[in-house]
């Protein structure tokens, strides 16, 4: 099928485009060059004066798995809807179904979605859920760092080949995309009855640090070629003075790529009375100095939400704060542990207006785009349905001053945003939301409208009101295929999950199937992501990215 966008004013930054007025052609779901004249088209729309860009990627949103689920049933009254049977398929109008979040997301013009924390354990739920999900394409980032067997290979001091081998198996296992680690070793540390575990503490029984787990797990995912860097929720998570810690992390790095997750969550001094106070500039110099470092936000904003998340140590210290008052935090067995904590962020609170501060800080105060990615760690700093008030936040400084009115003057005082004037043009978005978290993500089909990129997208009416603007988008395509209108659902094609499959030693399989075989209640095979179960052949559901093959360990990720 032929279609052609006519005379839309292009945001494309990979080609240089921002803001110039041509048209685009689509041929059996990719963009495809002008075929000249004479072609025939079976369907042309007039895009004239609308501003038209790829489709939008989240690189950090948690959509799907045991803690998604959990908070489902922990807060039902934040996503049930009495009539969501009445449509042709069930939970089709319930907020926050699988089939509400990819419709949400589709609104706003997203075609790419990642969850960045997929528990081994659990994965093979957890991409189920992600397959319910209509019309985005999804992936997945497993986690590791505190499971049972890695902390044993690491005491028994087995080689990094070894080690990587075991990486490599788990991300077969579990059909994902690349590596997370969240407080390396924490939640194996809090069943040790540890409440805190700072970048260079050891992990009792198993004789090793956070430090060490973290770099070994840096040097896995360089060695076996991942294009994604090791994504890392970094130790001390919303601890006063924390921006240490932050930036040990990145000096931890040792020049290697890393992703630093919701970075807003470290970005905290210790100044002021109360000892709490924004280290946004210092840890924005630390991360000049860090070229090898990319980083998303995770933005604060005001409003009902809930945390949730494998850092037990953190939630767990939190539960004190749930709102409405009713937590979990649960235990993974050999794998890991997470804990759900319901929270609302208040304009006049002194904390809340630092965290929405320090976060608008970093965004403002940074000035490469190509390493600042736009997140709000939904749903723990907001809702992914907040992205367009961020949008005009970021765009509007006029309105972004007017919001500063209401909040918490003690806080702002301790923060140089009242200040900052800069307003990001539509290409910066373009780079954060498109261009960037392609590349960061090594999906070089996406993020842009070059000939031969998978036909994904968006299309938006220019207007004043930047949230108004991205909040409906006037079309989506997601291959090609017209998925919203005017801010409505008018079709919802399967996606697909990307994923990666680096090459490994086999030999690693009867380490871990004799593990599996003491420890755990099901086989290792049952553990793994079936393909079966998805679909196969066309119309299968995962979709491999070629990686190189090992690479030697001297020269990785040079």
């Amino acid at each position: 099928m032929r279609i052609k966008l006519k005379g839309g004013r292009i945001y494309d930054p990979v080609q240089g485009l921002d803001g110039e007025v041509r048209d685009i052609f689509i041929r059996d779901g990719f963009v495809l060059a002008d075929p000249g004249p004479g072609v025939r088209f079976d369907a042309e729309y007039d895009v004239s004066g609308k501003v038209v860009m790829a489709g939008a990627l989240d690189i950090h949103s948690h959509i799907a798995g045991g803690n998604v689920n959990t908070a489902r049933v922990l807060l039902p009254e934040q996503h049930c809807n009495i009539m969501a049977r009445r449509v042709g398929h069930p939970f089709g109008t319930a907020r926050w179904s699988t089939v509400d979040t990819g419709y949400r997301y589709a609104r706003m013009g997203y075609t790419t979605v990642v969850e960045p924390a997929v528990l081994p354990a659990n994965a093979w739920d957890a991409q189920l859920q992600m397959a319910d999900i209509p019309i985005i394409d999804t992936a997945g980032l497993a986690i590791l760092g505190s499971d049972d067997f890695l902390l044993g290979l690491l005491r028994d001091k087995a080689s990094q080949a070894q080690l990587n081998d075991y990486v490599a198996w788990t991300l077969h296992a579990t059909r994902c995309l690349g590596l997370k680690v969240i407080n390396a070793g924490g939640a194996n540390a809090f069943k040790w009855n540890l409440r805190s575990l700072g970048l260079d503490d050891i992990v009792p029984f198993y004789g090793v640090s956070s430090r060490h787990i973290l770099q070994t797990l840096q040097r896995a995912v360089c060695d076996l070629g991942v294009p994604h860097p090791l994504h890392v929720h970094c130790n001390n998570l919303g601890i006063p003075g924390n921006v240490e810690t932050a930036l040990a992390t990145m000096e931890a790095a040792q020049g290697l790529p890393m992703h630093l997750a919701h970075i807003q969550f470290y970005g905290y001094g210790q100044e002021g009375p109360r000892g709490f106070s924004s280290a946004a500039a210092q840890l924005l110099e630390g991360f000049r100095r860090h070229p090898n470092i990319t980083m998303d936000i995770g933005q604060v904003l005001f409003g009902q939400t809930v945390t949730l998340s494998g850092d037990v140590i953190a939630q767990y210290s939190r539960h004190g704060d749930a709102s409405p008052d009713k937590w979990v935090v649960w235990d993974a067995e050999c794998d890991g542990a997470g804990g759900i904590v319901p929270y609302r962020y208040r304009e006049r609170s002194f904390v809340n207006s630092l965290q929405w501060a320090i976060g608008l800080e970093l965004f403002l105060l940074a000035d490469d785009p190509w390493r600042v990615f736009f997140t709000t760690d939904h749903p723990n700093g907001a809702p992914f349905t907040a992205y367009p008030e961020l949008i005009r936040l970021l765009m509007d400084a006029d309105y972004r001053r007017s919001r500063l009115e209401r909040l918490n003057p003690e806080a702002l005082s301790l923060t140089l945003l009242p200040e900052l004037k800069r307003e990001f043009p539509l290409g910066e978005i373009a780079i954060m939301t498109r261009a960037a978290p392609a590349k960061l993500l090594g999906l070089g089909d996406r993020g842009h409208l070059a000939p031969g990129a998978v036909a994904d997208i968006a299309v938006y009416r220019p207007q004043a009101d930047k949230r108004a603007m991205f909040a409906h988008a006037a079309l989506v395509f997601k291959n090609g295929r017209l998925v919203v209108r005017d801010g409505e659902i008018v079709e919802r094609p399967r996606g697909m999950a990307q994923a990666i499959q680096p090459d490994y030693d086999r030999r690693i399989e009867n380490s871990v199937k004799t593990y599996f075989d003491r420890f755990y209640s099901l086989s290792m095979e049952h553990f793994k992501v079936n393909d079966a179960d998805f679909g196969s052949g066309k119309d299968g559901r995962f979709r491999i990215i070629a990686v190189p093959g090992r690479v030697n360990s001297a020269r990785a990720c040079h």
